[in-house]
């Protein structure tokens, strides 16, 4: 990959940080609209703020709450031409009336997904800015993520012009029948079309050019940058990460590319590449094994995501049936940059409950920025400003005491099962949820109603108590407590009775 004389290059080696423990098994990772903080941050303290003036009482507070993953999302250049097209793309006005009423073409900054170039914007700091912000996070026992986005480039990337063997190409003939799948690039009396970026069950991204995954060029050239973004951070968030799959360029991209199909996985060659990365993958399509396999240690979790909201709650408690080590992998979100505010999608009747089972399920827990303070206005990610928005001090209580649960060490290095509930006098018990996290003496049991009415049922814990013996049963999330003989507890089981989208973390201790 050739050297752009145009681009400052980064440091030759960020500086030496402390040694971090390793990575909990279930980790707590929270996501910042890193442009539109900035932008905050700046107008609470009245001068501009890039990375290097950030507070470090910021960073104290996410330590604080128990996060080991922060996720810088839209540090990259933004494209100039990528900006003109979201200033200009009225089909995302209403995207932007939400996100700030009365926006000015100012507020839009353009997709940190059409990236100009792997190098920090000018609005949020410099390299040497980005690698103190790892080290302070490091100092904190903290890890820095950054985004990947090994599907395609701004159209104004220097790869562009400099090297076009590594993008998608098209011809006049293909030009013609699908205009809105090209750009023409036009450079000192050249010109030929490229391929715009595209999910194939979607209309292309008109803000960003394909790379081809099966020309040695495109990926030698997306491997260079991903080592040079690997000294400046501990893993990536991969945007879209099954887009890049063999079978998948193929099916999308086969019609136009001549080369043959790589006998290695992209994502086989960029792990190996950074040896003792993170690897966090933006999957769908039921692709999340395929992608595991191939060196993620996590990947979405839309499924769940999409269960608590449109399904009945024994479709999510089949779902919580699927083997642990896979769920472990799963990173679970009620809300990310991509999905509506979890206030706003599934009311604030019932986000303490989805946040209870959220927080202590396995897998990575995945937060929003806003998120614990109840933000009800989806920001888009074009967007370089957010509305002021009252925080809900109520539920921001909430979440730190329950942050604070989820940190104890039996939620991350403690065996996790699903529990039975039967009825108790009713059919109420198949809107509960219920399960267990046990480690040594240690011994927490969650019980959770996905329904908008009083549930209850008893939890079978015959196998698990000793009749001789009386149980304290404390709820961590109210300080209530209660107490029930071992010998009932084997004959009739745990009797619990939920209100509507409540739940119980029950602290569990033998007198």
């Amino acid at each position: 990959m050739r050297e752009h004389q145009h681009v400052r290059p980064a440091p030759s080696e960020p500086d030496s940080s402390p040694t971090l423990q390793p990575l909990r098994v279930h980790p707590h990772l929270y996501e910042i609209h890193t442009w539109a903080w900035l932008e905050q941050l700046s107008a609470a303290q009245g001068k501009r703020i890039t990375l290097a003036g950030v507070p470090d009482s910021d960073w104290d507070a996410l330590a604080e709450l128990g996060f080991d993953v922060v996720w810088l999302m839209g540090v990259w250049e933004r494209s100039p031409r990528a900006r003109r097209i979201a200033r200009t793309e009225t089909s995302m006005f209403a995207g932007y009336d939400e996100g700030r009423p009365g926006w000015r073409l100012e507020d839009v900054a353009g997709s940190p997904y059409a990236i100009h170039n792997y190098q920090p914007d000018a609005r949020i700091g410099s390299w040497e800015d980005l690698d103190g912000v790892r080290r302070k996070l490091h100092a904190r026992g903290m890890r820095l993520l950054l985004d990947f986005v090994a599907n395609h480039t701004a159209p104004d990337h220097p790869w562009v012009t400099q090297q076009p063997e590594v993008y998608v190409q098209g011809t006049l003939a293909e030009y013609r029948q699908d205009p809105g799948a090209f750009t023409l690039v036009e450079d000192n009396g050249r010109a030929f079309f490229l391929a715009r970026g595209r999910d194939p069950n979607y209309p292309p991204w008109t803000d960003t050019v394909q790379v081809n995954h099966s020309h040695p060029a495109g990926r030698a050239a997306l491997l260079g940058t991903l080592r040079e973004v690997a000294r400046h951070c501990d893993g990536v968030r991969c945007d879209m990460a099954m887009l890049s799959l063999n079978e998948v360029f193929d099916r999308t991209w086969g019609h136009l590319v001549d080369e043959p199909r790589p006998a290695t996985e992209f994502w086989t060659e960029a792990v190996a590449a950074v040896p003792g990365f993170l690897w966090l993958g933006e999957v769908y399509w039921d692709m999340e094994p395929r992608l595991q396999q191939l060196g993620f240690q996590f990947t979405y979790d839309k499924t769940l995501f999409d269960r608590l909201r449109y399904a009945a709650p024994p479709d999510v408690n089949q779902y919580l049936a699927a083997p642990v080590d896979f769920q472990s992998r799963m990173a679970r979100f009620l809300e990310n940059h991509d999905e509506g505010r979890s206030v706003a999608v599934f009311g604030r009747d019932r986000v303490e409950a989805l946040a209870a089972l959220h927080a202590t399920l396995p897998g990575m827990r995945f937060y929003h920025h806003g998120q614990l303070e109840g933000c009800r206005r989806k920001l888009p990610v074009q967007m370089a400003r957010a509305a002021r928005e009252t925080p809900d001090a109520n539920l921001r209580m909430f979440y730190e005491r329950l942050m604070r649960i989820a940190g104890e060490g039996v939620f991350h290095a403690g065996q996790w099962r699903l529990l039975d509930a039967r009825p108790a006098g009713d059919s109420t018990d198949d809107a509960l949820i219920t399960y267990e996290w046990r480690a040594g003496a240690v011994w927490k049991i969650i019980v959770v109603n996905l329904s908008g009415a009083a549930a209850q049922g008893n939890l079978d814990l015959s196998a698990k108590v000793d009749p001789a013996r009386a149980y304290i049963f404390l709820d961590q999330l109210n300080g209530a407590f209660y107490e029930r003989h071992g010998e009932d507890l084997a004959r009739w089981g745990l009797f619990v009775q939920l209100e509507a989208y409540r739940a119980h973390i029950f602290d569990v201790r033998v007198r």
